[in-house]
């Protein structure tokens, strides 16, 4: 039986508690990585940023790129597929604040592996001992990477890369326990994860299926990892980290958060997304993160939770969104459902 996991340190950089939240385009924009953090999260990697200067300076990078009052330390993914650009690139990123540089080469999308970048970059070894050797050499901060336990059943290739990812100089490692054509499908296996940290000295970090303090556990258990990472456990659930570093250091499992607290914590969220959107964009962000606060929600039938979503994403303003989030929520608090007409 292994001890429960303490503190790591990536680079100079102490991660406490050992429970990061995984980078997701689209999810972990600053306002999601702030409240993470403030619920408990020892990291909260960005969304990845691409590694082509010609799009350093649209509006979408430039916010991906800013991290004013982010508390440390700051890690910031980049994607690409030439060595040096993805060299050039983190050296722009750490003058913009980045104090980790973490390289993707776990993203199954597409249009990512379609350029040869996130873990398509995993079929070709020698590119990746260049690009992480590049990487490493460019910048003095310490530099991360995410990998698959391989491209498919076939080509289990993470302990390879792994072993080339330490002779590289990469401060830590995050293995994602599913290969590349199984996307999000299937179950993860963990299997490749542990043979990884028993060759390895850097810390590693176990990613996927991770939903509930006790699976967190059991991954630790069946992996050795240093930590672990949580994706898509965490929308709309960001106290989960909390939940999870409660367990791991006591055993104990956490009381859930009040009605109370999931309104104040979700208005502040929104209110934060408006704030650093603006609107239009801001309101129709908050939307997806509603629809995920809003699942599962064991007093909510089918039909309320329905209704809930379809009054919600036609708030137009930010005023409305708020408003409106407040009320169901404030209905909620009192025991009594409010009467939102059901979408048709």
């Amino acid at each position: 039986m292994l001890p429960p996991p303490s503190a790591f340190h990536i680079g100079s950089y102490r991660i406490d508690p050992p429970v990061l939240l995984a980078p997701m385009a689209g999810v972990t924009d600053k306002p999601f990585r702030q409240l993470c953090k403030r619920l408990g999260a020892g990291l909260a990697v960005s969304e990845m940023t691409i590694s082509d200067p010609r799009f350093w300076k649209t509006e979408k990078s430039l916010r991906r790129m800013d991290h004013a009052g982010e508390p440390a330390p700051i890690s910031v993914q980049i994607a690409g597929t030439e060595p040096q650009q993805l060299a050039d690139a983190a050296r722009y990123n750490v003058d913009h604040g980045a104090q980790v540089i973490d390289i993707n080469m776990g993203c199954p999308a597409k249009k990512v592996c379609n350029a040869w970048a996130g873990s398509a970059l995993m079929r070709d070894e020698a590119l990746v001992a260049r690009i992480l050797e590049a990487v490493v050499k460019a910048v003095a901060a310490p530099v991360t990477l995410k990998i698959r336990t391989g491209w498919d059943c076939d080509h289990r290739n993470g302990p390879a890369i792994a072993r080339i990812a330490e002779a590289s100089g990469i401060a830590a490692l995050t293995v994602h326990g599913r290969t590349r054509d199984q996307h999000y499908t299937g179950m993860a296996e963990y299997d490749t994860i542990a043979e990884i940290k028993a060759s390895l000295r850097i810390p590693v970090i176990a990613n996927g299926d991770i939903d509930s303090p006790q699976q967190a556990a059991h991954v630790l258990q069946k992996t050795g990892a240093d930590a672990v990472m949580i994706g898509r456990a965490a929308q709309g659930r960001p106290w989960i980290f909390r939940e999870i570093a409660h367990y791991l250091a006591t055993g104990e499992t956490l009381a859930p958060p009040s009605l109370q607290e999931i309104r104040d914590l979700l208005l502040g969220h929104l209110q934060a997304l408006h704030a650093f959107y603006g609107e239009p964009q801001g309101v129709r962000i908050a939307r997806k993160h509603l629809g995920w606060y809003a699942k599962d929600r064991p007093e909510h039938s089918e039909q309320q939770r329905t209704g809930f979503r379809a009054v919600v994403n036609r708030a137009e303003t930010a005023d409305a969104q708020i408003s409106l989030t407040r009320d169901y929520f404030d209905a909620l608090i009192a025991g009594t459902l409010p009467g939102w007409p059901v979408a048709a």
